[in-house]
């Protein structure tokens, strides 16, 4: 269980906020114009496989952060302004691709940000566009927006992806793109968390019928396990997903994941990469994991009317933000060339494993950005 320790100092998270911002900009010096996944030894430009291709909207969004940081006009506020539009206008073919289920890592990331400081009717048509893409992925005999793998497939993931749609909605006021993305979370909802506030990682459908089938995995270490980057997709993107819909059952399961978190999760906060690992990798831990569920508490924070629990949520999420900082970061390493340490992509593949990861790397400075700049500072 999380034991919470004596409020970290500010200095902390500002001194690795600029740790990230020096990685960022020798990423980008280093490897121009490239999108990385994860590293290999702590070097980002290698031949790993992909799996399958989610992660392009990572590095614009980081770039859309350390932008918004910067003394308005400067000549750092328009060099890193510059970087993250190079980086962000590559992506705008794929509000079309059919191919994968991240299109929200990919554009609420990039274009949904850039729309935040720039109000252009183009860029918001970008993501509307993408959140209608998205969409086509609803398979009506079961309710869910389907995964990459197959038409039978719900991936836990899926929960930071269906925000995208809710914003298509809300945008364009077309109650049908709504009812998807609502089904969806219901059907997530019954079927991949478990009464205790676990997740599995993926459901199978009878195609023909829409019956649930069974949960199993692709990531976690088995069907009926949680693997902890899963529970952080869900903890957050229920959370999203009620910030949207405003639905009562999605916060209460938005709640229900972070209090499995806080319970299961050992002292300092991050999580083993899966909660019912084999002895043999039990003690991996995922701190891209803890990255997603340090950010998805400061949300849910914000979304509590019941204040106590409120403060529970962002202490813990400060004292999480306070482990990475102390513990991981890629600082201590002078050939490191990611931002935070021991992330964990595909174990079973072995791709990614206590690396940087991208994912890792953008929640863990989004959630930095949150604790130097939010309410809970």
């Amino acid at each position: 269980m999380i034991q919470l320790a004596s409020s970290a100092s500010q200095d902390l998270f500002e001194a690795a906020l600029r740790f990230a911002e020096r990685q960022l900009r020798a990423l980008i010096e280093r490897h121009p114009d490239f999108y990385p996944m994860y590293t290999a030894g702590g070097r980002w430009r290698h031949t790993g496989e992909a799996w399958t291709h989610w992660c392009d909207g990572f590095l614009p969004g980081m770039l859309w952060i350390v932008y918004a940081r910067q003394p308005q006009g400067s000549p750092e506020s328009r060099w890193w302004r510059e970087q993250a539009i190079r980086y962000s206008l590559p992506l705008e073919p794929r509000k079309l691709d059919r191919a994968v289920h991240d299109l929200g890592f990919l554009f609420m990331s990039s274009y949904y940000r850039w729309y935040g400081f720039t109000p252009d009717p183009t860029l918001k048509a970008v993501v509307v566009e993408a959140g209608r893409t998205m969409a086509l992925r609803f398979q009506e005999k079961g309710r869910y927006l389907r995964s990459f793998v197959s038409a039978d497939s719900l991936f836990i993931d899926i929960m930071m992806n269906v925000g995208i749609v809710f914003f298509a909605a809300r945008e364009t006021g077309d109650r049908a793109l709504l009812d998807i993305a609502l089904h969806h979370c219901h059907t997530t909802r019954r079927v991949l968390v478990r009464g205790d506030g676990s997740t599995a990682h993926e459901g199978l459908f009878d195609p023909e019928t829409g019956e649930f089938l069974k949960q199993t995995t692709h990531q976690g270490y088995r069907g009926d396990s949680c693997w902890s980057r899963g529970l952080a997709w869900a903890l957050y993107g229920f959370g999203t997903a009620y910030s949207f819909a405003r639905d009562p059952a999605l916060l209460s399961t938005a709640e229900a994941c972070a209090d499995f978190y806080i319970r299961h999760t050992p002292p300092d906060g991050v999580p083993p990469w899966d909660y019912d690992a084999p002895p043999e990798t039990r003690g991996l831990a995922d701190t891209s994991a803890a990255a997603i569920a340090a950010s998805g508490l400061f949300q849910l924070s914000s979304l509590l009317v019941d204040a106590a629990k409120g403060h529970l949520y962002r202490e813990t999420a400060r004292h999480i933000l306070a482990t990475l900082c102390r513990d991981w970061l890629g600082e201590s390493d002078s050939q490191w060339e990611g931002i935070l340490k021991g992330g964990v992509y595909h174990i079973h593949k072995n791709l990614g494993v206590n690396e940087s990861v991208m994912w890792g790397e953008y929640f863990f400075l989004e959630a930095l950005d949150l604790v130097c700049a939010g309410p809970w500072c």
